[in-house]
């Protein structure tokens, strides 16, 4: 039978190509094998683990601290600020409790002005009252005349 002709009963004629095996045996034994090569493995991934742990330690130290000295330098300025603004307003509230003593000093001044004012007026309406009473009763008056005409009685006539 081959790939060609897939009929199993047929006898092939000729000479047929047959594989020969050979069985051979391998003994192992134990030597002592040389590990020079997984020293020399070692020793040099040891060095460069050892050179990436002093690169990052030496370069990012500088940068760690300038970058620290730069976060102190602007925590500094913040709290400068902050100061800042606070004294501000310490200042605005101070100048608000002045203006506002100042405002309650000018009411009263004004106060006692408006008191003095009104003292003197009332002592100028008394004087000026006793004046009008002198002069009223050194002028005498007229003796009332008798009426000689017809009297007319008025809703605005004076009432005797």
């Amino acid at each position: 039978m081959t790939h060609y002709d897939n009929d199993p009963n047929r006898l092939v004629e000729g000479p047929a190509y047959v594989e020969q095996v050979h069985t051979e045996t391998v003994v192992v034994r134990p030597d002592r094998e040389s590990n020079l090569g997984w020293w020399i493995a070692g020793i040099l991934a040891g060095g460069v683990l050892l050179a990436v742990i002093w690169i990052l330690a030496s370069g990012n130290g500088s940068d760690q601290d300038a970058l620290a000295a730069a976060r102190l330098a602007e925590a500094e300025a913040i709290q400068a600020q902050a100061e800042a603004d606070r004294a501000a307003l310490q200042g605005q509230a101070a100048q608000i409790q002045s203006g506002a003593a100042q405002g309650v000093a000018l009411a009263q001044a004004d106060a006692a002005r408006a008191q003095a004012d009104a003292a003197r007026a009332e002592a100028e309406a008394r004087a000026s009252e006793a004046r009008a009473a002198e002069a009223s009763a050194r002028t005498a008056l007229p003796p009332p005349q008798a009426a000689t005409g017809p009297v007319v009685i008025t809703p605005t006539s004076p009432q005797p």
